[in-house]
């Protein structure tokens, strides 16, 4: 069970913080607690979800010793492109919603070679890829920012220059 104030990932919101946990004063059995969550960087937006339901998509953010350990990783991870466009998207957002920050790191990797391999050929990358690529880099800097106590705009440069000196 989470706390008060624990920051969360909860589904393709993001990071979110929790900031209440209570009973629904609206219900007729007054037993179901609820986290009360808001997204950390995003605006007017709350979200209420029960305590103990198993299919929702809420974990703990990694520690920084985590998120150390992936960048540190970040070089080793494979990649997976798909020539099949379908199939590709269709894996891709599929590891989106894992909500796995492995797998948002893989993501970002391949799509980030493939970027370069195409515009080495004066083409881009679709646009779908590249809306898959932009969500998981949100997600990725979002959590790695709160991990790191950092802003999501560092995020990317922080890893830069920790894996040049690695």
């Amino acid at each position: 069970m989470f706390k008060l104030n624990d920051y969360v990932v909860y589904g393709l919101t993001g990071v979110c913080q929790i900031v209440d946990i209570c009973k629904d004063e609206y219900s007729c059995s007054n037993d179901i607690e609820y986290y009360v969550l808001t997204p950390v960087f995003s605006d007017n937006m709350t979200i209420k979800i029960p305590v103990n339901n198993p299919n929702i998509m809420m974990r703990a953010i990694v520690t920084k010793n985590d998120a150390l350990s992936l960048i540190d990783a970040m070089p080793e991870i494979e990649t997976i492109y798909i020539e099949d466009e379908r199939q590709r998207s269709n894996n891709f957002k599929a590891a989106l919603k894992t909500g796995k920050t492995e797998e948002w790191i893989r993501i970002i990797k391949t799509l980030h070679l493939e970027k370069e391999a195409k515009s080495g050929i004066g083409k881009n990358l679709t646009k779908t890829d590249e809306d898959i690529l932009n969500n998981a880099e949100k997600h990725l800097n979002q959590e790695f920012a709160i991990a790191l106590n950092i802003s999501p705009d560092q995020v990317v440069d922080y890893i830069l220059e920790r894996i040049s000196l690695n």
